[in-house]
């Protein structure tokens, strides 16, 4: 999930070209980083703090961002009147990665990333009361089913609760957030400047947690989310280091396959090719993690996926219908 969707660039200026196999593949490619680099995460997260990692990625991808964006608008500068947007953006997205990263020190990384999956409900309830789309009664309708399936998941109140969960669904919410945000900015901010300071805005988190937690006393005995994120910086070994720079450079690379994907493909077309990360969660969790997904994720989270390729399904009748002559649509359907 790491960075996944609310860190998309685009690219512009950029003719969209129609092959759709080669988005697929690009998306594919790019799912397939981002799940590495969540796998990386939970595997070091038992001996290192989560603003170390963080630190460690995302310096690394900000001179690659920096260089993406000046070669393709030119320019960093964010006009002064949409600096505080901007900032905003950057601290949601901050604080849903922390989200993110401190729920699979704990959870199973197949549940992580099923929870993660409701952010694309989170953008479409947002859609209305923020940027005053018309929300059809069948998407409110999917939306509730993703919701079920989340509660299937976590099972608040039951004895087997846990509290991690939360910071897996509270990570959806904040990257729904700035995705609305994202589509409010995207006439005004060009993505790769977007990217830049989005990425520079975890740097900056990185070091004052680093600052706020340098000496604390950890039981790392006591919740492993909260170890996570209190632990003090540790000298790493070469193949920790090696897996911690190599975050980085996954990070940019997904990011240009995500853009290159959205470009040659349709994205109704192509996003539905996102929710193989369930898939590559499964697998990294049971080889690297022995965590086999019980049947109330499995259950929770095929309604989360459900719910969204359905939306992803009448979003496009929709634009068809729109698109389309009136006869030609009726064929379509």
């Amino acid at each position: 999930m790491t960075l996944r969707s609310a860190s998309r660039l685009t690219l512009p200026n950029a003719p969209r070209q129609d092959r759709p196999g080669l988005a697929v593949l690009s998306l594919c490619t790019a799912v397939a980083l981002a799940s590495t680099m969540d796998a990386v995460i939970k595997f070091l997260s038992g001996g290192y703090p989560v603003h170390q990692l963080l630190a460690v990625r995302c310096g690394l991808a900000l001179p690659l961002l920096a260089a993406f964006a000046l070669w393709r608008v030119g320019s960093l500068r964010v006009e002064r009147s949409k600096w505080m947007l901007v900032a905003f953006r950057g601290f949601i997205m901050c604080t849903a990665y922390l989200g993110f990263a401190m729920a699979v020190a704990t959870l199973p990384l197949a549940s992580g990333v099923a929870i993660y999956f409701t952010m694309p409900l989170f953008v479409a309830a947002l859609a209305g009361p923020v940027l005053g789309e018309y929300v059809p009664v069948c998407r409110w309708l999917a939306i509730a089913a993703g919701f079920i399936g989340v509660i299937i998941m976590i099972r608040p109140g039951s004895s087997v609760f846990e509290p991690a969960a939360l910071l897996a669904l509270y990570s959806a919410l904040g990257y729904g957030v700035s995705q609305t945000i994202t589509r409010s900015l995207s006439a005004l901010v060009p993505s790769p400047v977007l990217a830049f300071w989005g990425n520079f805005a975890y740097v900056v988190l990185a070091l004052l947690l680093a600052a706020a937690f340098a000496g604390a006393e950890v039981n790392e005995a006591g919740h492993p989310s909260v170890a996570f994120l209190m632990r003090g910086w540790a000298m790493p070994p070469l193949r920790d280091l090696l897996l911690m720079c190599a975050t980085g450079v996954m990070s940019s690379i997904a990011m240009v396959c995500f853009a290159t994907a959205y470009r040659l493909g349709e994205a109704n077309f192509v996003a539905p090719f996102e929710y193989s990360a369930m898939l590559w969660a499964t697998i990294f969790g049971i080889v690297l993690f022995s965590d086999f997904p019980d049947i109330w994720t499995i259950m929770g989270g095929s309604m989360v996926a459900a719910a969204g390729l359905v939306m992803l399904w009448f979003d496009r009748q929709r634009r068809r219908t729109v698109v389309l002559p009136p006869e030609k649509a009726a064929d379509a359907a």
